[in-house]
């Protein structure tokens, strides 16, 4: 199936998602993961969906030890194929009855791989026949004894300690930048409108709010938008992600102790 190319930003709350899906899918909550980083289930939801949507989540699939499963035989074919043709023989390859998975890659020799399950090396000979057939060089192959995954490290929240004060932060021209947080309970702003707490001081004129995710939602902000806790704000600052502004969404917040 394919994918639309699409320009979406990962934020730290993305991050935490893949992370935690790349770790253990089948048994990732939503709501454990939600209280982690500080939104709600359905703002969880809500990411996955347009991860799936844009292509960088492209489902999930259970590792499966074969050998202890009825005792069969998992063979990975390292092949050669004309580059023009390589993504149209991955797909024909992966209709073969037996082959489980297909990774193609960007260089010129050994630049597909097959890996398929059979009940006896007869079931494999037979794949390798039909990867043949079908135009693909088999240049090597080999039994699988042992595959090993882990997430990727980048995206654990806890890799470099504490997360970060914005969710996202992208620079501008200038003094300007656009900087994504989730508004905290003990917030300043949380449950003011927008002109409310424009009025009080709370924001300041530096400090413009430009869209808000809530929920499964996507609100287009006016000023009487009442900003709640849990939301995820997106902020047009003209001094910066060191600004005080960020305070208004923050609220009083302790300083970090060292551990």
């Amino acid at each position: 199936m394919p994918y639309r190319n699409t320009d979406h930003r990962l934020d730290e709350i993305d991050r935490r998602i893949l992370y935690a899906l790349m770790d253990d899918a089948r048994n990732m909550s939503a709501s454990t993961l939600a209280a982690e980083a500080g939104v709600s289930g359905a703002t969880i939801r809500n990411r996955i969906h347009k991860l799936e949507d844009s292509g960088i989540i492209r489902g999930s699939t259970t590792k499966i030890d074969f050998e202890l499963a009825g005792g069969k035989l998992t063979n990975l074919y390292l092949c050669d194929v004309p580059v023009t043709e390589r993504e149209a023989l991955a797909h024909e390859a992966r209709e073969i009855p037996g082959v489980i998975n297909v990774r193609t890659l960007m260089t010129g020799r050994r630049n597909l791989h097959a890996l398929a399950v059979g009940e006896s090396t007869s079931d494999l000979r037979r794949i390798a026949r039909r990867l043949t057939d079908i135009g693909i060089h088999i240049k090597d192959e080999d039994l699988l004894e042992e595959e090993l995954f882990a997430p990727y490290g980048p995206f654990d929240p806890d890799d470099g300690g504490h997360a970060p004060e914005a969710n996202d932060f992208i620079s501008l021209t200038g003094d300007a930048s656009v900087v994504e947080v989730t508004v905290q309970s003990d917030a300043p702003i949380a449950t003011l409108t927008l002109e409310a707490a424009s009025g009080q001081g709370i924001l300041d004129e530096e400090t413009l709010v430009i869209a808000i995710e809530r929920d499964d939602r996507e609100l287009t902000p006016h000023g009487d938008t009442v900003i709640q806790p849990d939301d995820i704000v997106t902020i047009l600052s003209r001094a910066g992600e060191d600004a005080d502004s960020l305070s208004a969404f923050r609220g009083p917040q302790t300083e970090s102790t060292p551990r």
